[in-house]
């Protein structure tokens, strides 16, 4: 695991916890002990997953850094991104190959039609856990 999702790690543990939710750059280097261009590159990284963001205010001169409430919603579900996987392709360009050759992408395509198949029905299924969870009073609901 790299240095820099080490660090993303923590930041996204340290942005579930922390008070105020809005933190700069400053002060997550602070707490976290870890360098501004390891905190910024962790925010990047936090950010293009749709898990962080940054947000300034009117007047300031910094960026303020918090969770993206969109992104506690689960990643990476959608199915349509399996489903236009171009793995496929590469099986029609490997047609006459040998089957030791072909056998890994396959597997991918076999897989990608198994995600894009089973992801929305997950969806749906964590989405009913969860409003169950909120209902018995065990899960909060967004904004309590």
């Amino acid at each position: 695991m790299s240095s820099q999702s080490l660090v993303a790690g923590r930041l996204l543990g340290y942005l579930l916890v922390c008070d105020p939710p809005q933190q700069t750059i400053d002060e997550l280097s602070q707490a976290l002990p870890a360098s501004r261009s390891a905190i910024t590159g962790a925010v990047k990284l936090l950010e293009s997953h749709g898990t962080a963001r940054r947000t300034r205010a009117a007047g300031e001169r910094m960026d303020r850094v918090s969770l993206d409430p969109a992104g506690r919603q689960p990643q990476n579900f959608d199915s349509a991104i399996h489903k236009e996987h171009a793995a496929g392709e590469g099986l029609a360009l490997l047609a006459g190959a040998p089957p030791e050759r072909r056998t890994p992408l396959e597997e991918m395509v076999a897989l990608a039609d198994f995600l894009a198949d089973r992801l929305p029905k997950l969806v749906d299924e964590w989405h009913a856990h969860r409003d169950t969870l909120r209902a018995s009073g065990k899960l909060p609901s967004p904004g309590a």
